[in-house]
């Protein structure tokens, strides 16, 4: 049996120009995603930790990039051309420490929408990444933001959970 042809939801097939994705036929749905980024900062900077928190001269870290997260997902659409603006509902991010010494930004982000907020989320963890790699690199530029990615998605047409 044959499966159908996937094709790029963002290129309109007659043109072959980019598109925006056209949810008007969608159903409103509660959709949540969760995304995480994982900076690995080495025991140089580590050192500095204090509590649930590296103080700079610049502020402290986690906190500045829970709101810079924060802040990034509600301007995603802004960011990325095809993203649909969305009115955020909730957007919860987390920093912890894990075993291998490194931070963990969990980033979850909701809607009641007729589109997912995988986007947000993954906009999200990546910019509080961006927001302590900026505060700590005073400290030392060996900071690996080593990995962003999807690690769930529900109320769309299909759920993910990767």
């Amino acid at each position: 049996m044959n499966q159908p042809v996937k094709t790029f939801s963002h290129i309109n097939p007659d043109t072959n120009y980019p598109t925006m994705v056209d949810v008007s036929d969608k159903q409103v749905t509660k959709r949540i995603a969760k995304a995480q980024s994982t900076v690995v900062l080495g025991p140089e900077i580590m050192q500095h930790l204090q509590g649930n928190d590296i103080q700079t001269k610049k502020g402290p870290v986690f906190q500045t990039a829970i709101i810079a997260g924060t802040m990034a997902a509600k301007k995603t659409a802004d960011l990325i051309p095809l993203c649909h603006p969305l009115a955020l509902e909730s957007c919860k991010i987390e920093i912890t420490i894990n075993e291998e010494q490194e931070v963990v930004i969990g980033c979850t982000a909701a809607v009641t929408s007729k589109t997912g907020v995988e986007m947000e989320a993954l906009t999200g963890a990546s910019v509080a990444a961006l927001t302590i790699y900026d505060m700590c690199k005073a400290f030392s530029h060996n900071i690996l933001i080593k990995e962003t990615k999807l690690l769930e998605k529900t109320g769309g047409k299909s759920d993910f959970n990767g």
